[in-house]
């Protein structure tokens, strides 16, 4: 490995070369173009190379290569575990490729490597069109969609990544490539999933839907009736159309407009219950929920763009979470999720969450490296805290709750929801019957793992 001290003209080159900005410790700028959202991750790579199209990125894997530097890869800096960024190495940041072209004709979409999901959602809502996105509106589009992509949309337009039509990458001998069903197609299936494992997406082109209206439910309940709630909701969601999502999330009540002040800095139980379509037909399923005992309530249409940003976690904040997939939702289960809720660390933004699945979801293709699709329901705990002293007990009531439920785990899992678990819980989010054939097109594409800061899929 070449010494970066040593290696001042190389940078100099690169900056020379590169359309975008190059940061190294010494830049104005530098800390900023560090900053993940996890305020838990504190990296210092020795370049940042912030790419303004897919020529930038080659000329950076060509960079990093022919230095021997660490080669990490930012598009959304969501990731729990800080896969983004690494000390002393190099980070390919793409957040200047965030192009949104929308083929409203084709009903497709071609998203730029570095695009969040509000640009998207954004893009082609005046076409009364979208796509299945994740849970908030700043998670970056590339690594949610190669991961598998859960969100409000999945139960009727399936996984982000079954609706994945074309990937543009940068592989790691800095060679450009184009994936489909039609071109490269092994390589193709292994990005259904697969991550960043094969090389760096500078675009996807995406299958978009009709969605001309979009509802939601949205209860406030106290914890004592939590349980009501929860069976409630399960009693609506599953049997209900396709068209039917949301979630459970037990809190603390922040100080929000909506919020009553009395309930505001107690734990309370939240319901929120989405409709790909219309007021009236959200009403008619609601009606159960709309029935219990709450103390707040939201029901009504609105852009499905702006319903991604209202539960957007701040960045700057301390996080951890995971998940476990669920063989489903039985009163015993709702009876442990609810009881876990009563020791939900306090002063803190900790979500204790829960949501269904089923629908398109596990309608959609089989042989897809996702192995969490078949589960009926989800549990994800979320950590979010300010302070580090309360780092041990809030990574522990994380664990706590995957404790609780694993009686009723299917053991796969959304990679995306959790951080570094270990080879094990990477496996079991790829399934283990993939293993061989993901390995053999790591060996292809990425011999050397050059892409190795992700979920990763070692070529040995």
């Amino acid at each position: 490995m070449t010494s970066l001290s040593n290696a001042g003209a190389a940078v100099a080159a690169l900056r020379e070369e590169l359309t975008g900005p190059v940061f190294t410790p010494d830049s104005p700028g530098y800390d900023e173009a560090r900053a993940v959202h996890n305020a838990m991750i504190d990296r210092r790579p020795a370049v940042i190379a912030r790419c303004a199209d897919a020529d930038d990125v080659v000329r950076s894997v060509r960079f990093g290569r022919e230095l021997g530097l660490p080669v990490a890869v930012r598009g959304g800096g969501h990731s729990v575990s800080g896969q983004a960024l690494n000390d002393g190495g190099l980070v390919i940041d793409l957040r200047l490729m965030d192009d949104v072209t929308v083929d409203p004709a084709a009903e497709a979409v071609r998203v730029g490597g570095g695009a969040t999901m509000s640009r998207l959602d954004r893009a082609t809502q005046p076409h009364g069109l979208a796509t299945t996105g994740g849970r908030v509106s700043t998670t970056g589009v590339g690594g949610f969609v190669l991961g598998g992509g859960s969100g409000w949309l999945d139960r009727c337009f399936g996984l982000a990544v079954d609706n994945l039509l074309g990937v543009e990458l940068v592989t790691a001998d800095a060679s450009r490539v184009h994936a489909s069903a039609d071109e490269n197609p092994e390589l193709f299936w292994g990005l259904h999933g697969g991550g960043g494992n094969f090389g760096i997406a500078t675009a996807l082109t995406l299958k978009l839907h009709e969605l001309p209206e979009f509802s939601l439910a949205l209860l406030m309940y106290r914890p004592e009736f939590g349980r009501d709630a929860v069976r409630t909701f399960r009693d609506v969601v599953e049997p209900g159309p396709v068209e039917a999502s949301g979630g459970v999330v037990h809190h603390i009540a922040p100080p929000e407009e909506f919020v009553p002040p009395h309930l505001v800095g107690d734990l309370v139980c939240t319901v929120v219950l989405t409709y790909a379509g219309g007021e009236a037909d959200l009403r008619k399923l609601a009606q159960p929920l709309l029935a219990l005992p709450h103390e707040a309530e939201i029901v009504g249409t609105l852009p499905y763009a702006e319903f991604q940003c209202m539960l957007d976690d701040p960045p700057g904040l301390r996080n951890y979470w995971s998940a476990e997939y669920l063989t489903g939702l039985p009163d015993e289960l709702v009876d442990v999720y609810c009881a876990r809720a009563a020791s939900l660390p306090a002063r803190t933004g900790t979500q204790h969450t829960l949501f269904p699945q089923g629908g398109a979801i596990a309608d959609g293709p089989a042989d897809y490296p996702v192995p969490f699709r078949d589960a009926p329901w989800a549990v994800h705990p979320f950590g979010v805290w300010e302070d580090p002293a309360d780092d041990e007990r809030c990574v522990r009531w994380v664990r706590d709750v995957r404790a609780d439920v694993r009686p009723w785990s299917t053991g796969a899992v959304y990679l995306n929801f959790i951080g570094d678990e270990g080879a094990d819980r990477v496996a079991a989010g790829l399934g283990a019957g993939n293993t061989g054939r993901l390995r053999e097109l790591k060996r292809r594409y990425d011999p050397d793992n050059v892409f190795r800061f992700n979920h990763n899929i070692p070529p040995g």
